[in-house]
Order: C-alpha cells, then structure tokens, then sequence
C-alpha cells in the first residue's frame, strides 16, 4: 500500500497493492501497522455498506469525532471532501477522488470533513468502515450544491438527492454552530 497525495491537509489516499491474474484479483483492505504508517491510526468499529444507481448523490455528510474509510467495491463513484474545520486556511474547500473497481483506492475522510458521493456507473456498492458509531443525533451535513462551496460535481449527470440531502442548509447557515476545531 502507498499514500497518494492529496490537495488537502488530513485526508488519506490509499493505493493498495493489487495482485491479479487471469483469474482476478486479491488485495488487503486494511492492516493496522500499514495504515499507522500511512497515517491513520483510528480504529474500525463500524463497516456500512450502500448501494446506489447512477446520478444518485449521498452527501454533504458528518459526525463530530467519526472518520471514515470509503471505497468502492463495484461501479464507480467521485468521492468528495469538505473541510469544516473552523479557523482552518481551507474551511469551506474542496477535494474529489475517483474511487471504482478498477483503482481500488481507499479514501480516509478525517473527523473535521464532511463527505459525499455520487455515482458515475450503473450503479455502486459503496464500503465504509468509521471509527464511531453512527449516531442519528449527532449527524450534521450541508447542501451538496451550496454554490459558495461549488463543488464540481460531474456535469454530465443529472443528480439526484434524498429529501433530506436536497433540503439540506448551506455551510455559511451551519458555520457558527460548527464544533470541528483546526488544529495546527
């Protein structure tokens, strides 16, 4: 495994060694040692599982004090990460990744950062283990498509959102009650 860069100061981008031949493919999803020298030494102790159609968006989502761990198992998806650190040089910005089945790369979203998908195949399974766990009164978010964020979600896709994501505030509406702390 190796850590790719990322724009960002505390996500992690995982490539991990793939072996494959004709007859597929095996590779480690995690390994404590290997992800402490990547970085990243929370534990696991819940592993969530989605399943979503093409255009579908999931997102902007977070929980004080849970990270999480996300990948792709089949499909494809572009992963996102916002930075809701407040009194961080990059509050409010934005990184995407591509995660799919071919790539295989693991994308750790730090507490401090909210995250969201939409799926860019037919259809995606989406694995994500987090190091709390989830708890529906402590869970926050933002509108996907808050303009002063502008993510740059696919142009090509037509997204479609919950109820709750499309009625979500934008993050200036949130900003002050914020109880993510930029820690230099």
């Amino acid at each position: 495994m190796q850590r790719l860069p990322t724009r960002l100061d505390g996500p992690v981008l995982i490539e991990p060694t793939v072996h494959g031949d004709a007859r597929g493919f095996f590779l480690e999803t995690y390994r404590r040692g290997v992800f402490a020298e990547l970085g990243i030494e929370d534990d696991f102790v819940q592993i969530n599982h989605s399943r979503s159609r093409q255009g579908i968006v999931r997102g902007m989502h977070f929980q004080p004090g849970m990270g999480k761990l996300v990948s792709c198992a089949h499909g494809a998806i572009v992963d996102v990460l916002v930075d809701v650190r407040r009194g961080s040089g990059s509050f409010g910005h934005w990184e995407a990744f591509e995660l799919n089945d071919s790539n295989h790369h693991q994308l750790y979203c730090p507490s401090g950062f909210a995250h969201g998908f939409c799926v860019t195949s037919d259809f995606a399974d989406v694995l994500y283990g987090c190091t709390a766990y989830y708890d529906p009164h402590t869970e926050g978010g933002f509108a996907y498509n808050d303009p002063e964020v502008g993510i740059g979600w696919p142009a090509d896709l037509e997204l479609i959102a919950s109820p709750r994501d499309a009625a979500a505030p934008r993050l200036a509406e949130i900003a002050d009650s914020l109880v993510f702390e930029y820690v230099a």
